[in-house]
């Protein structure tokens, strides 16, 4: 099993980091501002209560791996892969009608959308150079 180390710049590990760490502050804001953000976005408690948790134990997830001595291609590729998925069930969701989204929460899930799938690339360029 290969077997990446950290690199100065933004390597695996510092990407991993800041996703993690913008990951935990997002799902705070999720959980903390559940019940204001309901009516301008259109997105029900029962979706940005869930969504939050799910986004602190992704945060937990992402420091673990970037605090391991040694980060394994697996790992590195198992986080680019579930970003990737992220990015494209929120861009699924926000024109799915699943939820109905106002404007601006449709604007809101696409920006969290492009933001995950930065932290995809960035996790995948961190990869490849590792």
């Amino acid at each position: 099993m290969s077997t990446l180390t950290a690199r100065p710049g933004l390597d695996l590990r510092t990407a991993l980091r800041v996703d993690g760490w913008s990951t935990g502050v997002f799902g705070v804001v999720m959980l903390g501002g559940a019940a204001a953000l309901r009516d301008p976005l259109g997105l029900p408690t029962a979706w940005s209560i869930p969504f939050g948790v799910a986004m602190l134990g992704g945060a937990l997830a992402l420091l673990l791996v970037a605090g391991y001595p040694e980060i394994s291609a697996r790992q590195g590729s198992a986080v680019v892969a579930v970003n990737a998925v992220s990015a494209v069930a929120m861009v699924l969701l926000a024109f799915s009608g699943v939820i109905d989204l106002t404007g601006p929460g449709i604007v809101f899930m696409l920006v969290g959308a492009a933001v995950v799938a930065v932290f995809a690339g960035l996790e995948y360029a961190g990869l490849r150079r590792g």
